[in-house]
């Protein structure tokens, strides 16, 4: 007997199937199309020369390609799995849709075929700790966990090995959530900041994004919104909305006071954790590990929450200790790709730090980066395609005095990690936090990290 799986890919034999982009994300979903015999288009703008072996190996599997600058024109296709990165107001998926097709993608698949429960973690910062939180909270209580989504793991070709008691916890994008049409039956979102205003046409649109993670719950749903965020603090959700907050108490939720970590219910509060008891550093990670309890409540005990908080180390590129060189320590931020995730790591350390900072443009402003580089910085280096707005929003700031930061611009990364690196001295602190996503010069975040952790241990 046929289950939902193997039914849904069967029934796309036949049709002309195409997959806008191939990105790591979409590579298992073009070779699971490929293993059920269907006709198979992979679209990306990448020329051929270019191509990483994956992608030609699909393509000697079966995969045609449409590559290059044109590589949407005259595409024809029934089905269409559009890669997150796409707008779906693009032209050619507009015109798609027009002719006829079904417009769709592996995360909207994945939650149309998952057979367990799904938990689903969205905001502008913190979801990818938040998500692995959620996931080692799980897995301490003994429970088998499918960790993924934007985090970087697809999980539609897994689904055939999941089962009905399992959990999928899943970091969203607003990209992977802007056309969904399912929630999650939990969902939380972190907090919510001017982000990816280079691909949203507003920051309304972004919001809108943003709230699908919940939108399409039943009555049964539960929603985490953050409390002392004004965008998401006004949020309800269909089912049952709670709420998590560092500065007040909450009737229903997970707040902090005086240190401690309660749960509340009905205004009835129990203690959880202590907040001491979290190795992370920062107090954003405080609210990580709220949203984690919040999200979780019912399915992991208090001695599991406590048993994570001393043992879990980070997520990579999240503030990653990479090494310590004649008293300088040297911190991974490189998944910070925004004013506001770099503002919460600069405030993670009691002495003012050695910043390097920059990217590729979203388009989204630095002024609220100015004051808190001046107070937390020493020495700025920038490098990258925001470099000049970076600094004019430090050297604009009512705070700031020629020197306070010092500022330093570099156009090689190579050169700029180098001259971070022979500034700084024992007992200091160098950490990559860019404010800004990785294109401008490295694929993704992840290169990005892991560039700059060679280039560390290379010293």
């Amino acid at each position: 007997m046929q289950n939902a799986f193997e039914k849904y890919f069967l029934s796309l034999r036949g049709k002309r199937i195409a997959v806008m982009g191939l990105g790591v994300s979409n590579r298992p979903l073009v070779r699971l199309l490929l293993n059920f015999g269907c006709d198979v288009t992979g679209c990306d703008r990448t020329d051929r020369e270019k191509l990483e072996e994956e992608v030609l190996e699909l393509e000697r599997l079966g995969c045609k390609l449409s590559l290059g600058q044109g590589y949407l024109d005259g595409i024809q296709a029934d089905v269409v799995f559009r890669t997150p990165g796409m707008h779906p107001a693009n032209p050619a998926l507009a015109q798609l849709r027009s002719a006829g097709a079904k417009i769709t993608s592996e995360m909207e698949v994945f939650f149309e075929l998952c057979p367990c429960r799904i938990i689903a973690i969205t905001g502008s910062d913190g979801k990818t700790t938040t998500t692995t939180l959620v996931s080692e909270l799980l897995k301490a209580e003994g429970r088998k966990v499918w960790l993924g989504g934007n985090i970087g793991t697809p999980l539609l070709s897994f689904l055939p090995e999941m089962k009905e008691e399992d959990f999928a916890v899943v970091e969203l994008s607003s990209f992977q959530l802007m056309d969904m049409e399912r929630s999650a039956g939990r969902a939380a979102v972190t907090n919510l900041s001017p982000n990816h205003l280079d691909v949203h046409k507003d920051m309304d649109e972004y919001i809108e994004a943003k709230r699908n993670v919940f939108a399409h719950q039943n009555g049964d749903g539960l929603l985490i919104v953050n409390a002392d965020n004004a965008i998401t603090a006004p949020m309800k959700g269909n089912g049952e909305t709670r709420y998590f907050s560092r500065q007040k108490r909450v009737e229903n939720g997970v707040y902090l006071e005086n240190g401690m970590i309660f749960r509340a219910k009905n205004g009835e509060a129990q203690p959880v954790l202590a907040a001491s008891d979290i190795i992370l550093p920062g107090v954003h990670n405080i609210e990580n590990y709220m949203t984690a309890i919040a999200v979780t409540d019912g399915l992991v005990s208090d001695g599991a929450i406590c048993q994570v908080a001393k043992t879990f180390g980070g997520v990579e590129h999240r503030i990653e200790l990479v090494r310590v060189k004649d008293g300088v320590r040297f911190y991974n931020d490189s998944i910070a790709s925004s004013p506001s995730r770099t503002i919460a790591g600069l405030r993670s350390f009691d002495e003012k730090v050695i910043l390097i900072a920059g990217g590729y443009d979203k388009q989204i402003p630095f002024d609220v980066l100015g004051p808190e580089v001046c107070a937390h910085v020493k020495k700025l280096f920038l490098t990258g395609a925001t470099s000049r707005k970076i600094r004019d929003a430090v050297v604009s700031c009512p705070d700031y005095a020629p020197g306070a930061p010092e500022i330093v611009m570099i156009e090689d990364f190579t050169e700029t990690v180098h001259a971070a690196a022979a500034a700084a001295e024992k007992g200091d602190v160098v950490i990559l936090s860019p404010a800004c996503a990785a294109f401008d010069k490295f694929k993704n975040f992840m290169v990005r990290g892991q560039y700059f952790k060679k280039l560390v241990q290379e010293l």
